[in-house]
């Protein structure tokens, strides 16, 4: 089982991989079961040798994440989320009789992506984890298509950024996991 929670950037995280979620946390409900995908891609730059065949030396230049899941849930927490903020403001037209009230969604504009923290939480029976991600943006683009015969979905991607404080990422293990871990 999965479930992923997303928060404005600096909200309290868990204590651990089984408390309740603190507050300011939401969860953003369903998604595809297919759709769940972790990426990192460390880049690396190396030293020749005529010498050699192989690098006679390797270092990382760079590091990068991303965490992509296809939202089944149209919510307007949703469209922020994956369109990378924006604005929604509730429209009360006029006439008579008065026509019901709808949501106006707007996505930001260059210049105004709002970052995230993110929560994503696993459970294998008693076992749990969660992947803390204390900053990450939507990065990409938004392709949907309007099938008759399948459901439509919001393609959340979101991209892990650094800082100069703390680890971009890290995990919370509860100790029952430790039945996957192998032998010595």
């Amino acid at each position: 089982m999965a479930k992923l929670w997303l928060g404005p950037v600096g909200t309290v995280a868990p204590d651990g991989p089984t408390v309740t979620m603190p507050t300011g946390w939401k969860d953003v409900g369903l998604f595809t079961p297919d759709s769940l995908n972790w990426a990192t891609d460390p880049q690396f730059e190396e030293a020749r040798a005529h010498q050699s065949n192989y690098a006679v030396r390797r270092w990382q230049t760079e590091d990068s994440a991303t965490l992509e899941v296809d939202l089944m849930e149209w919510t307007l927490e949703s469209f922020r989320a994956v369109y990378g903020g924006g604005t929604i403001e509730e429209i009360t037209p006029s006439g008579s009789p008065a026509p019901p009230s709808y949501f106006k969604f707007t996505p930001p504009a260059i210049g105004s992506r709002q970052e995230v923290a993110v929560c994503l939480e696993l459970g294998d029976g008693p076992r749990r984890m969660r992947r803390m991600i204390p900053r990450a943006e939507q990065a990409e683009g938004v392709e949907q298509s309007f099938e008759r015969a399948s459901n439509s979905t919001l393609p959340l991607r979101l991209s892990v950024l650094g800082g100069d404080v703390g680890a971009p990422y890290y995990d919370l293990i509860a100790s029952t996991w430790a039945a996957f871990e192998p032998p010595a």
